[in-house]
């Protein structure tokens, strides 16, 4: 099998799957125990912390675990949102962001927050000026994605950070779990108060992610029931995914020049490729993420392909993992001004380090066969 969905998840690293097994062998004892097996799991979780802002060179901040991306974009917006809502009750963020993300903002706006909805251009990237007018006396949060995780569209982060810098009393979030470990981040440059990660999404385990909290930002807590991670993330730390994850990011992070060099000539040249094939129409443009290939299939459903794919050997997905069971059309196309066919028929094809140029050439092929054999049906699946 061809695997073509490393944007839903990875699979982990042997040297991580090993590390992971040793710790869950040796250390088990609960870190916020007192006695000497507690006291040694307390400090690999300090030593994986440690190893986090030293890979990602944060001396301003610290780093909290939690559960995956999901709660740490929970945790990072109604954190902040809660915690500074007497000094105002506007936050920013974009139309395109992860479902994670999303679903907060909703929650939130029943909760009389009022949320600004940025636009996005045509290609898929918030424009710096959108961001600078919709700022407000009572703005206390802008919250936008690095790369997006359908579209493969990287953001202006370094130049919103660099905007907000004017704004001290307002707190910059951004989702960073399609891009850390994969692309150059440099969070304290970039002025980001807070930044999300998961493990899972960079050859590590699932269960795991990542929170960035610059120094001093208040945040309110979303769990009750201890005082674990500064009494921000109530409940027993997961020690040996933990230790595991601070690896897969070294070990990613130590790639990553290389990785990315490799990845965006297969992409460039998938992209090549798939031009030629008609009735594909490639979305999303530069600066995209080299790891991200999105197309659609206007009038098909994407599910008839993706079924197609896997039985000629190839997993990809038709958008987030969170949402591909949602046969809506997608949000993100629609707010790029695709159309509801176009947003209904998009497929995406994620990179590893595992690809080469035959796997792509594969892929095409599979393509080809699967667009001859349903296009006589194309018409008829628009009616």
């Amino acid at each position: 099998m061809l695997y073509f969905d490393h944007c839903a998840s990875t699979p982990p690293h042997e040297d991580v799957v090993r590390t992971m097994m040793e710790v869950m062998t040796k250390h088990y004892a609960n870190p916020s125990s007192l006695h000497g097996g507690g006291v040694a799991a307390a400090r690999l979780l300090e030593k994986a912390r440690e190893q986090l802002g030293q890979l990602m060179n944060t001396k301003q901040g610290r780093w909290i675990f939690t559960s995956g991306g999901t709660e740490s974009n929970n945790l990072a917006i109604k954190g902040v949102a809660r915690a500074l809502r007497s000094r105002g009750n506007h936050i920013i963020t974009s139309s395109i962001e992860h479902a994670s993300v999303y679903e907060v903002m909703q929650q939130l706006k029943e909760e009389g927050f009022d949320i600004t909805e940025l636009p996005v251009s045509r290609e898929g990237h918030v424009q710096l000026e959108d961001v600078k007018s919709a700022i407000r006396d009572h703005t206390i949060l802008v919250s936008i994605m690095h790369v997006n995780n359908e579209l493969g569209t990287i953001q202006p982060i370094a130049e919103i950070g660099e905007l907000l810098k004017s704004y001290p009393k307002l707190k910059f979030h951004v989702d960073a779990v399609q891009s850390i470990g994969k692309l150059p981040i440099d969070i304290e440059g970039w002025g980001i108060d807070l930044l999300s990660g998961s493990a899972h999404k960079l050859r590590g385990p699932r269960g795991v992610g990542f929170l960035y909290v610059r120094n001093g930002l208040p945040l309110a807590a979303q769990q009750a029931g201890g005082s674990q991670e500064f009494d921000l993330r109530a409940g027993t730390e997961n020690i040996a995914a933990i230790v595991a994850s601070a690896k897969a990011l070294r070990l990613a992070i130590t790639k990553q020049p290389q990785l990315a060099a490799q990845v965006e000539q297969l992409a460039a040249y998938l992209k090549t490729r798939l031009a030629e094939i008609a009735e594909l129409k490639l979305n999303g443009g530069a600066p995209q993420s080299p790891f991200i290939v999105h197309f659609s299939y206007p009038g098909m459903k994407p599910e008839v392909i993706i079924h197609m794919l896997e039985q000629k050997g190839i997993l990809a997905s038709t958008r987030s993992a969170c949402s591909s069971k949602d046969d809506k059309p997608s949000r993100v196309l629609l707010a790029i001004g695709a159309t509801r066919e176009e947003a209904a028929g998009g497929i995406r094809i994620s990179f590893g380090e595992e690809h080469t140029k035959q796997d792509v050439d594969q892929l095409v092929l599979a393509l080809q066969q699967i667009v001859a054999s349903l296009k006589p049906l194309e018409r008829g699946s628009r009616h």
